[in-house]
């Protein structure tokens, strides 16, 4: 089966992890249930649901009436502060202060303290967290931040470097303790800290390659800083536009004052819960990062991700429009900005705006790549192919990072009834990506399809299934070819579990009907027919599935070499 590349958690994750604190008074069973007074029940159901959808402005309004009605009740608080934080209500600090234990509410209070430069309480509300679960990461990050802003550089250092000899997250620790030395003016106690940090990095990610480039830019090591952000797309593309704003802006400090620096450990700490699909408390640690720094473009960038993941581009768009031009990862969400607004319905705005992107940054090839993908899922290939046309003109020597727009060009040609060029690209694409899943699968299934190079085909798609044992999609193409060749008792095996991993898909339940009537198994080749139809086939494919039942048989199976 063909695949084009893959480019909700309700916030019931969130006040689970903050009621541990905060839990609403048990009824008389035991357990603890909604409130229940006059007036207050609508208003409390009514935000409830505001929240899970993600209105979270609503949320607090509604919320916050319940809560005038029925004061004091801890349940009602709870929910009304988590809406008030997630909205960035000023009534959340008051909120906060009528839930004494609860994490969430002393972060908020402490925030007050830094805004205020009380760094003094705002250390004595970090100390008194809970040790327990992930907050023992986040803890000892924010105490040393209130120490730097108290003028304690030497008590931050040393409130962290327990945490840097251990190896357990030491990259995060040492990276932390590294921007407080350099926030610190200690550059002599920053450089191995920041050689930890960089030892520890797996792969370059946005945050640490612009602390680190900057950095070695400040030291006299301009090659170096350059080096470190031109690995940067390679591991995501996107970023290859930003690149010439972030060069520019290599020399200044990215985490100059210790505001900043407790909102990169909210930030830190982000990212770390977003890697575990924590989205919502992700959300929260986000929210309070930018009440910190509204200005701090990669946790705006990180929090529309967040919303974008639980289905809400509108929200998404919202937070990525604070963003300056002047700053340098704007290109990065314009781009983001473009793909919300397709993703809205409001196809002709995003066009026009990757149009102006493509002028602004004659460099790049990604608003012209960006505008093909547009079109080919509009099913315009002719128009996608050349868009595509424009972005590959721009590449000036293709890296194995640009295996994907000759791919996108590939797949847009192939629908627009190009297959010689289509062919090109795709070999082109693995020779930039030999191993790359999605091209052998795309290529492989292709072949299959037109009973063309079996052998191939199916060697293809073998080293794809090697790599993605559990993508239905390859698995059914494995399946397929088979069936091309003939192999039906393999093809039949192959198929079945394909549909095991995509059940919903028309595609694969038909093919395996076509294996069964093949194997002799006319009763269950029927079945499959029938139930790939209940399953919104395209109008091609739906007609082909009729005509199957109708005949009581697929087409010819082609065999090959």
């Amino acid at each position: 089966m063909q695949h084009a590349r893959a480019a909700r958690r309700s916030v019931l994750l969130a006040l689970t992890l903050l009621s541990a604190c905060a839990a609403s008074e048990p009824s008389s069973d035991g357990s603890s249930s909604p409130p229940v007074a006059n007036g207050v029940i609508g208003n409390y159901l009514a935000g409830r649901f505001a929240l899970s959808e993600g209105d979270s402005a609503t949320a607090a309004n509604d919320l916050l009436k319940a809560v005038a009605d029925s004061p004091g009740d801890p349940e009602l608080t709870l929910q009304a502060f988590v809406a008030c934080v997630d909205a960035g209500r000023p009534e959340a600090v008051k909120l906060a202060r009528q839930l004494p234990g609860n994490p969430i509410g002393q972060l908020v209070i402490a925030d007050v303290d830094i805004k205020a430069g009380r760094w003094q309480a705002a250390e004595q509300r970090f100390r008194d967290l809970p040790r327990e679960g992930m907050t023992q990461l986040l803890q000892p990050l924010l105490v040393a931040w209130a120490q730097l802003g108290d003028g304690r550089v030497d008590s931050a250092l040393s409130t962290l470097r327990p945490y840097v000899d251990n190896p357990r997250f030491r990259g995060i620790f040492a990276l932390q303790a590294a921007m407080i030395a350099d926030a610190g003016n200690r550059p002599d106690a920053a450089a191995p800290l920041y050689r930890i940090a960089e030892a520890g990095m797996n792969e370059p990610n946005l945050r640490l390659a612009q602390v680190l480039a900057s950095w070695q830019s400040r030291s006299g090591q301009p090659a170096e800083a350059q080096r470190i952000l031109a690995a940067l797309p390679a591991v995501a593309p996107d970023l290859g536009i930003a690149m010439p704003g972030l060069l520019a802006s290599v020399t200044k400090r990215p985490v100059p004052r210790a505001i900043d620096g407790v909102a990169e450990s909210y930030f830190t700490f982000a990212a770390i819960l977003r890697s575990q699909d924590a989205n919502d408390f992700s959300l929260m640690m986000l929210r309070l990062a930018l009440d910190l720094r509204p200005d701090f473009a990669a946790a705006r960038l990180l929090a529309a991700d967040v919303l974008v993941n639980d289905r809400h581009p509108a929200l998404a768009l919202k937070m990525l429009n604070d963003v300056p031009a002047t700053d340098p990862l704007a290109p990065v969400v314009q781009l983001k900005r473009a793909a919300l607004i397709d993703n809205l319905g409001r196809s002709d705005d995003a066009m026009r705006d990757l149009e102006r992107l493509a002028k602004d940054y004659p460099d790049s090839p990604l608003p012209d790549e960006q505008r093909g993908d547009i079109l080919r899922i509009k099913q315009r290939f002719p128009d996608a192919v050349a868009a595509y046309d424009h972005a590959i003109a721009r590449i000036g020597s293709p890296g194995p990072s640009d295996w994907v727009v000759f791919y996108d060009r590939g797949v847009a040609e192939e629908r627009a009834h190009l297959w010689p060029k289509a062919d090109a690209d795709f070999h082109r694409a693995l020779e930039l990506s030999p191993d790359q899943p999605f091209v052998l699968n795309y290529l492989g299934y292709s072949y299959a399809d037109m009973g063309h190079h079996l052998n191939e085909a199916r060697d293809m798609i073998q080293r794809a299934a090697e790599r993605r044992p559990n993508d239905g999609a390859i698995v059914d193409s494995l399946g397929w070819v088979m069936y091309r060749q003939g192999d039906t008792k393999e093809a039949v095996r192959t198929l079945e579990k394909a549909v095991e991993l995509e059940p919903e898909d028309s595609t694969i339940n038909g093919h395996l009907g076509d294996a069964y009537w093949a194997a002799g198994r006319k009763v269950e080749a029927q079945y499959q027919w029938r139930r790939a139809l209940t399953l919104n086939p395209p109008p091609d494919d739906a007609a082909k599935l009729e005509a199957k039942l109708n005949t009581g048989r697929p087409g010819p199976v082609l065999s090959g070499q």
